[in-house]
């Protein structure tokens, strides 16, 4: 199947899109062309809204005029199909879920959506499993190697409301993670501002760098073992990569993180290939309602396996 379009389209972005991220918008508009070109035509400034270059995450408005450029010749790639497997492991990972919201206590190893040579994301497979649901959306991401809550809107209403509410830093996400050496006691929290570098292989990386956003985590310690700390992780920021490059700023990087780690790191625990980071509480508050709705997630068996054996010790 060929995806083609030889002239410029505009689309003007009707009230129940508003809010939508562009490159979810485009993702969903062009269907089965690879998410690697539409990001490529959004950064090389071929997409704009209302005349103007925009970024990926940028969130729509109703009235909008989006320009979408000619392309041709691109092979759209369909999801791949939902095994048995798959689906049964999504259907016990449901944590809480009502008319507006799923969380899901996402698997190790699933990235949240598809792309460069991944056929099937956590969003595309809840997808094929709910077509009831045409407007399931990630309302946040989480890492492909991290494990926990992640929350799912069911429609373009509750997208906007939440992803006000993260704007808003009002949403509480709480992450534990296993990070080498003995974590200082004084330690309480990390303010580090942090850069995406987009050259070559490193462009899926973030760094310390003054010129970068700024970004705060706060810590407590849960459990020490000989050489490793288990921490509670609280972004107050949610930047790429945050807890993860602000553990190895301070010298204790996640045990299992094959990309934020340090170079001569001795540790025994160095070959463990699990990223040791998971998301096992989030607290938002619901529409209309008083109370906080708080929901945790069960440690994915991995890295639990991971802990049981520090444990014995």
């Amino acid at each position: 199947m060929i995806e083609d379009s030889k002239k410029v389209q505009f689309i003007r972005v009707l009230e129940p899109q508003q809010g939508q991220r562009i490159d979810n918008f485009l993702i969903r508009h062009l269907k089965g062309v690879p998410r690697s070109r539409i990001y490529r035509l959004v950064r090389r400034g071929e997409v704009r809204i209302n005349k103007k270059r925009c970024k990926p995450a940028q969130k729509l408005e109703a009235g909008d005029e989006i320009r979408i450029p000619p392309f041709s010749g691109v092979t759209a790639v369909p999801p791949k199909k939902l095994g048995s497997g798959m689906r049964q492991l999504l259907e016990k990972s449901v944590l809480f879920e009502n008319d507006e919201v799923l969380v899901i206590n996402k698997p190790a190893g699933l990235a949240v959506h598809g792309g460069s040579n991944i056929r099937l994301g956590l969003i595309e497979a809840l997808r094929q499993m709910n077509p009831q649901w045409p407007e399931l959306e990630l309302a946040h991401r989480l890492d492909r190697d991290t494990s926990g809550c992640i929350l799912i809107s069911k429609n373009t209403i509750f997208l906007r409301y939440i992803h006000r509410k993260f704007k808003e830093k009002s949403i509480n996400k709480q992450y534990l993670a296993l990070v080498h050496g003995k974590w200082p006691k004084g330690l309480l929290e990390v303010q580090a501002p942090l850069l995406k570098h987009g050259a070559s292989s490193n462009e899926h990386l973030v760094y310390i760098d003054d010129s970068g956003k700024s970004s705060l985590t706060r810590f407590r310690v849960i459990r020490r073992h000989q050489d490793s700390t288990l921490v509670e992780a609280s972004p107050v920021s949610g930047r790429k990569h945050q807890i993860r490059a602000h553990c190895k700023h301070v010298g204790h990087p996640v045990v299992g993180d094959q990309k934020y780690v340090l170079k001569g790191l001795e540790s025994p625990l160095r070959n463990v290939k699990t990223l040791c980071l998971h998301a096992n509480k989030i607290t938002f508050m619901m529409p209309g309602r008083n109370k906080s709705t708080e929901v945790e997630a069960p440690i994915d068996p991995t890295m639990a396996s991971v802990l049981d054996n520090l444990n014995k010790k």
